[in-house]
């Protein structure tokens, strides 16, 4: 029989860098650019200069805060209260829709608060779905691959958060949500028809809800056309003028009342424009090596529970990425999403922070030889018992 050496005694490992420590790195990067460009895009704001910047210093002061306090936690133990935990997360996400208690922006409510402290609730909700989410499949994952028993339940428990975010609305956020839960599905062990029969419907679904939805269908419509939105005009034209060298920090013209949302949303042409083909670039490899170190984390996992969790706050930072890419070059059609760690936005920030501090919490925990069985009381897997066990 051979042994295992654990990856924190291994020769090699001593000396390798630790990928949740990449992670942190590249998120530190990330979070470096984005105030450097924001002192940028937010030039021309009537607040000052310095408005979202030092909102922007605030909010990452927080969410430092936020990653040390998770990176410290007993996961294990929260797995007790982890109903408490997802079923709050959807009541205040229904009370976002009730008029009069949810904030109500351009025809959208997803913000709860008081004056000018405003908390978008779905941000948060990612945190809870990923716990629940990776606490279900775990206990269930034999049962994973039965309809009945075990796909369907879990995927209730994606469909808990996604139906609130549609009705907001915020198909955009509610199409991440899915995206996570069925990749994680994927991962746990769900049959591929199940996956593809739940994506048919899901897109089935999407298409009658834009029909009702004027706004929604005319961006589809223009999106289709020669001719691209104003605002994706803008942003393709910030990256025109910056070409490879850029026009230079403070220097940009697309945020000067140009380019809407310039400080949020399409942020990333504002950098493009000013420091060129160097921060674009930068940007997206901050991005890829968050994944690939993400993905070599994964491999040391102990348990289902610990692999999903920690699988789930990877795919929210870096599928998140992905989309608000692709639309602010004019791959796929406009939607309003932030850019993490760059994008100016509390709380966004702050769910970033909580994910990165899910992560480095299993540094030190997927290091250790092995598991204090005595201190586990759920257990990962929940076999049949026969019904004529032999002696």
């Amino acid at each position: 029989m051979t042994s295992t050496v654990p990856t924190s005694e291994h020769p090699r490992a001593r000396f390798a860098p630790n990928p949740a420590l990449i992670i942190v790195g590249c998120a530190l990067a990330l979070l470096a650019l984005g105030l450097t460009v924001l002192f940028s895009a937010s030039a021309a704001f009537r607040q000052g200069t310095f408005y979202y910047l030092n909102k922007q210093v605030g909010g990452a002061v927080i969410a430092a805060g936020l990653a040390w306090w998770v990176s410290g936690r007993d996961l294990e133990r929260w797995r007790q209260h982890v109903w408490w935990i997802g079923g709050t997360a959807v009541l205040l996400l229904l009370l976002v829709l009730v008029p009069g208690v949810g904030i109500a922006v351009k025809g959208s409510r997803r913000w709860l608060g008081q004056g000018a402290l405003r908390l978008q609730v779905s941000e948060f909700a990612k945190v809870a779905m990923v716990f629940c989410f990776a606490h279900c499949l775990a206990v269930g994952q034999t049962r994973v691959r039965d309809l009945r028993r075990g796909f369907l339940p879990a995927l209730g428990i994606v469909v808990a958060f996604v139906v609130p975010v549609v009705l907001e609305p915020d198909f955009g956020m509610a199409a991440l949500f899915l995206a996570v839960g069925l990749t994680l599905l994927f991962l746990a062990g769900a049959k591929w028809r199940h996956l593809l029969l739940t994506l048919v419907a899901a897109v089935a679904a999407l298409g009658v809800l834009l029909l009702f939805n004027q706004n929604r269908m005319q961006r589809l419509a223009d999106f289709g056309h020669k001719e691209p939105p104003y605002q994706l005009k803008q942003a393709l034209l910030a990256y025109a003028a910056g070409g490879v060298g850029g026009v230079g920090l403070g220097e940009g013209r697309q945020q000067l009342a140009y380019l809407p949302e310039a400080h949020t949303d399409f942020i990333f042409a504002v950098g493009g424009e000013e420091l060129g083909l160097g921060f674009t670039l930068g940007v997206v490899a901050l991005f890829a090596a968050v994944f690939l170190a993400g993905l070599a984390h994964l491999r040391r996992a102990p348990n289902l529970f610990q692999f999903l969790l920690v699988a789930g706050a990877l795919f929210f930072i870096t599928i998140q990425a992905l989309i608000n890419l692709l639309v602010v070059t004019g791959t796929v059609p406009p939607k309003g999403m932030s850019l993490p760690f760059i994008s100016a936005g509390l709380s966004n920030l702050l769910v970033m922070g909580l994910l990165v501090g899910l992560i480095l919490n299993t540094r030190r925990a997927w290091m250790r030889p092995g598991l204090d069985g005595t201190r586990r009381a759920l257990l990962e897997v929940s076999p049949e018992r026969p019904e004529n066990p032999a002696p």
